[in-house]
């Protein structure tokens, strides 16, 4: 039986006993706050006990180590979509130490791929089409500072409109313990 079967039978036993009345909720985050955080499975209810949030009080996006990439990537349009349509006022961009893109080595990353299949032509393809696979896949080497560029570059962003207050935490996945990196006062 496949994971997927599984979360189905549940799923229809939860519907069906009406379970999900506990979470019911609007779209508009309550606390009126976007999370940007990383995708750990240690986070996903650690975070939200260690932030005081419950169901319906925020915006979360979920990504490799909370680091944004890019500014005109998936990450930064769901943080602008937080904020003019679903009236978010603050982002918090919370990474977490012990985190797996710390250190991550991109080549033995497409080492990987190419033990699991992926043929060399298409990494070769990739290249050739302008894309630096090995800088794409890099990890960091702090935390606190990945936190930080990734603060910036959403602080500074020309679509971010005055006032947003961007802050930079980052949390100690074995006891909640969160650490400022950079309170945004303006």
């Amino acid at each position: 039986m496949s994971i997927l079967t599984e979360i189905l039978q549940h799923n229809k036993r939860f519907v069906e006993n009406k379970e999900y009345v506990p979470y019911e909720t609007t779209k508009f985050p309550e606390k009126k706050l976007v999370i940007v955080s990383c995708m750990d499975t240690r986070l996903t209810e650690l975070l939200p006990a260690a932030m005081d949030i419950k169901n319906g009080d925020v915006k979360v996006i979920k990504t490799a180590g909370a680091v944004i990439s890019h500014p005109f990537g998936s990450i930064v349009r769901s943080i602008l979509v937080a904020i003019y349509e679903l009236k978010a006022e603050e982002v918090c961009i919370i990474g977490h130490y012990d985190c797996g893109m710390s250190g991550l080595n991109s080549e033995k990353m497409i080492e990987k791929m190419t033990d699991r299949g992926v043929p060399e032509d298409k990494l070769n393809t990739l290249k050739y089409s302008g894309l630096d696979l090995n800088n794409w896949l890099k990890g960091f080497s702090s935390v606190e500072e990945a936190v930080s560029n990734s603060v910036e570059m959403v602080k500074n962003h020309p679509l971010l409109p005055e006032g947003i207050l961007v802050h930079g935490l980052v949390i100690d996945p074995e006891t909640g313990k969160l650490d400022v990196i950079k309170e945004d006062n303006r």
